[in-house]
């Protein structure tokens, strides 16, 4: 159910009040409570009464900027109803308000923190419940998800890299900068095609994501990203989100019992080559804003995101090339020759009171650059000669200017062959060594110090 026509509101004001009305009119209650879910999209929870029962809702509103890789929202409402009438677990779709777009749903009983299960019985149960349902949707036909527009590939070659080609799109279009590790990473992920991966099922794409309460597991969420692909895809995602959100058991675990309870072996393989390939998209969707900010963005959840990601890749090769990271020399810290304007800065927004919950939200984030900002006077200047060196000593010719140097290293990485990988890989991992080594130690770095890739064997 659609209301209204397609627009680019904003989610002001007028733009909730629409909300509103549309979702009494698809629900035919009344909404007696509305909160905004503090997060960097426009999102609520609403308590709907109708004949004196009330029901807890989730209005999920569009992202903001421009990083979304299947801009209609609409797109992830009809997947979640396929699913929901196929009997997987995710919530019930009302509805889908066109202006402002918002999709109207139950919302998922209890939260995605394990530690809120009882005990680690409990906590394997419920990790259980979630490979099983993952399962069921690897299995379900894939005609449903066609008819409502989903590409379905075919070659091995498709399958496994249907990802890359749809966030292709948005790289090339957003694309702000030389971004020599991505370029790297695209060639050889073409290069290196799992060819025995040859059946595609419907994948949630960003997967292990679900909710949990009182024991037991209340079903699935965020299929924003779904595809038709390698159902090891979503094995690859959540071994990723694992060290942020614990999945209730060791992976490998779980992995036995989705092995169980479903007609597909786990593909060690094919996970790591998923791996590096979702980290690789990500940092592709975020790379245009990230070298040229765009306005209204979450700049410190998207240097967050970028910052974990590279150190994902980074693991994964290790992995796939059998190659290991060369140790760093200690990056020297100095004063900084803006160290006072940044205290500055720091005090001024340290007194800026908000008025709403998403204001405290904005603040932190401003309060994370700042402190992101301030690394990298410390320490920025010498992590730039550093990573100038090593380029030029890897292109044979000297550099003094970085925006220069790492455009020619583009250019180089672009024709370099399979020879040249472990090479690269050294050379990256210095790179990004050292923007960990500035940037590990700060709020938004936190995520990138804890990233592990749990085997799923």
């Amino acid at each position: 159910m659609t209301d209204g026509q397609d627009s680019a509101s904003d989610y002001d004001e007028a733009g909730v009040a629409r909300i509103r009305a549309f979702v009494e009119k698809v629900t035919g209650g009344r909404i007696t409570k509305l909160d905004r879910q503090v997060r960097w999209r426009p999102a609520w929870f609403a308590d709907v009464e109708k004949d004196g029962v009330t029901t807890a809702l989730h209005l999920r509103g569009d992202r903001t900027g421009d990083v979304a890789i299947f801009p209609d929202l609409k797109r992830e409402a009809d997947i979640i109803e396929i699913l929901y009438n196929h009997g997987v677990p995710v919530p019930k779709v009302y509805g889908y308000c066109v202006d402002p777009p918002c999709i109207v749903m139950d919302a998922l009983p209890g939260t995605r923190d394990m530690a809120d299960a009882a005990d680690d019985a409990t906590r394997m149960a419920i990790g259980r419940d979630y490979m099983a349902a993952v399962a069921l949707m690897h299995s379900l036909p894939l005609d449903d998800f066609v008819a409502a527009g989903m590409d379905r590939p075919e070659t091995a070659e498709d399958i496994a890299l249907v990802g890359l080609r749809a966030y292709m799109p948005l790289y090339l279009r957003t694309k702000s900068k030389p971004e020599p590790l991505l370029e790297f990473l695209i060639g050889w992920l073409k290069r290196n095609v799992p060819t025995h991966r040859n059946k595609a099922a419907f994948i949630q794409f960003d997967s292990g994501q679900f909710h949990l309460k009182d024991g037991k597991m209340t079903g699935l969420y965020d299929f924003e990203f779904s595809m038709i692909g390698d159902p090891m895809v979503d094995i690859a995602t959540m071994a990723m989100r694992d060290s942020v959100e614990p999945l209730g058991s060791p992976l490998a675990d779980l992995c036995r019992h989705y092995e169980a309870v479903s007609v597909e072996l786990v593909d060690e393989g094919a996970v790591m080559f998923h791996i590096l390939q979702f980290a690789t998209l990500g940092t592709m969707q975020f790379a245009g804003t990230l070298g040229k900010p765009v306005a209204g963005d979450p700049h410190a959840v998207y240097l967050l995101f970028d910052l974990a990601l590279r150190q994902v890749i980074l693991r994964a090769l290790t992995k796939l090339l059998g190659a290991e990271a060369p140790t760093l020399a200690p990056l020297p810290e100095s004063d900084g020759r803006n160290a006072a304007l940044i205290a500055q800065l720091a005090d001024t927004v340290a007194g800026i009171q908000g008025a709403e919950p998403i204001d405290d939200d904005r603040k932190t984030q401003a309060r994370d650059l700042i402190e992101w900002l301030s690394h990298s006077d410390r320490m920025g200047g010498r992590a730039q000669m550093r990573d100038l060196a090593d380029v030029s000593a890897y292109l044979g010719n000297d550099f003094d200017d970085w925006a220069v140097a790492e455009a020619a290293l583009e250019a180089r990485v672009q024709q370099a062959g399979q020879d040249q990988d472990v090479a690269l890989f050294h050379l990256f991992s210095k790179l990004e060594g050292r923007r960990m080594q500035m940037w590990g130690d700060t709020a938004i770095g936190h995520s990138a110090q804890h990233v592990t890739l749990p085997p799923t064997h």
